[in-house]
């Protein structure tokens, strides 16, 4: 390295990691963070990284925050976090992944209706009112004011047998039934109690079910089986889709997030030959779990280092407002569905910098993917895997997980040996 080179001034980064329960990942990262060491950025300057675990406590308004980035696990459902994001977004121009803004949209809802104005295929969708309202006096007063008396069952039949009833700010699966006949239906409606409910054709005999993970410029295509338990979910396939469908899953994908500013979501979409029905776009929390992920784990931490790091070395200035007319001009056009999702796409690569993000990797992280695969075959990560393992199965169960996981991941490595 040249003297002048070595007499310029190394910028540093400090990223924050807001967390709730998990630890697997939140070490990788670091892991991998610490690694990584001194990043050009072709332009003569160097940036140096470091992270931290964001802590919970009074803050004024006029603090200034010390952390460039800010990685947000926990201020969906954690409302004090949450207003420390708005404040450091608001008032420092901290970038934040994602934003608190958009959290009412990521109630399932608002994307639904999104993805319905730009033309996509969304199954069959009605929104009921309460079971039971809330217990507040101002609901019970326009719940019985002015609720409507409704035919549940004549709504399912116009949404047809079978369905599926759904929280519709839901995740994880939780509260989510599949019916099948009137009984079912009357079932889930009267335990749904105070939660707010989506009814939802089903697709039936659907060839795949489809979950693709979105880290700012990349998105990864899973084959997703929700029938099997957690480890088994995520199948290492690897041309499981149509090529169409495939590209067709990718564009939607960046699609829904470049249209409400999200950079890390996971999607869902049951695929019937060629045609993508998306059924669910919208997770604050996507599963990243070493235990869930596993054999895709190492591209999910190596993605989210990535674009933490383009955004900090960039500068690239966080939005917390969207361009919706843009992408309703495209849905109001006359062109046809396939030229619209390509319209879409050109969107989002220009949102998400596509180009630039490709370039930066190629450069100023060309050593990543060396990085990665060095540290994935380290007794530092098999150390990670067993302590994750300790904390997520019964006694008798571990060394057989810890067998399983490591086997899918040595996998991983001969498939991305230099």
């Amino acid at each position: 390295m040249s003297d002048a080179m070595t007499s310029v001034e190394t910028q540093k980064h400090l990223i924050g990691l807001l967390l709730g329960t998990e630890n697997d990942w939140p070490r990788a990262f670091e892991a991998l963070m610490g690694r990584l060491g001194l990043v050009e950025d072709g332009l003569g300057g160097r940036h140096e990284f470091a992270t931290e675990r964001v802590t919970i406590e009074p803050f004024d308004l006029t603090d200034r925050p010390r952390h460039g980035l800010v990685i947000d696990r926990l201020a969906y459902w954690y409302y004090h976090p949450r207003e420390w994001l708005k404040k450091v977004a608001l008032l420092d121009d901290v970038y934040l992944m994602n934003s608190p803004f958009s959290f009412q949209s990521m109630e399932k809802h608002a994307a639904y209706c999104a993805m319905l104005r730009l033309g996509l295929k969304i199954p069959t969708t009605v929104l009921v009112p309460y079971k039971n309202p809330v217990e507040h006096a101002k609901y019970a007063y326009t719940a019985e004011r002015y609720n409507r008396t409704f035919d549940l069952d004549a709504i399912a039949a116009d949404v047809g047998y079978p369905m599926f009833m759904k929280p519709f700010d839901g995740g994880g699966w939780v509260g989510v039934s599949r019916i099948t006949d009137a009984a079912d239906l009357h079932k889930a409606y009267d335990e749904s109690g105070q939660r707010l409910m989506h009814l939802q054709a089903s697709i039936e005999g659907y060839d795949s079910f489809a979950r693709s993970l979105t880290i700012g410029a990349e998105t990864m295509v899973m084959k997703f089986r929700p029938e099997l338990p957690m480890h088994d979910r995520y199948e290492v396939a690897y041309d499981f889709l149509p090529p169409s469908a495939g590209l067709e899953v990718v564009a939607i994908s960046k699609l829904i997030n470049a249209f409400f500013r999200w950079e890390f979501n996971s999607c869902e979409s049951l695929v019937v030959g060629d045609d993508v029905h998306p059924i669910d776009y919208a997770n604050a929390c996507p599963d990243i779990a070493i235990t869930s992920l596993h054999y895709y784990f190492p591209w999910a931490i190596s993605a989210l280092l990535k674009w933490s790091a383009f955004c900090t070395v960039t500068g690239r200035r966080p939005r917390l407002d969207t361009n919706t007319t843009d992408y309703f001009e495209v849905a109001d056009s006359d062109r046809s569905y396939g030229d619209k999702l390509a319209a879409y796409a050109r969107l989002a690569e220009a949102h998400f910098e596509k180009d630039r993000y490709d370039e930066f990797c190629a450069t100023s992280l060309a050593s990543l993917d060396e990085i990665v695969r060095d540290w994935v075959d380290s007794p530092d990560f098999d150390a990670l895997l067993v302590d994750t393992v300790k904390s997520t199965y019964p006694a008798h169960e571990q060394d057989r997980f810890v067998a399983h996981f490591r086997g899918l991941l040595n996998l991983w490595v001969s498939d991305n040996a230099k």
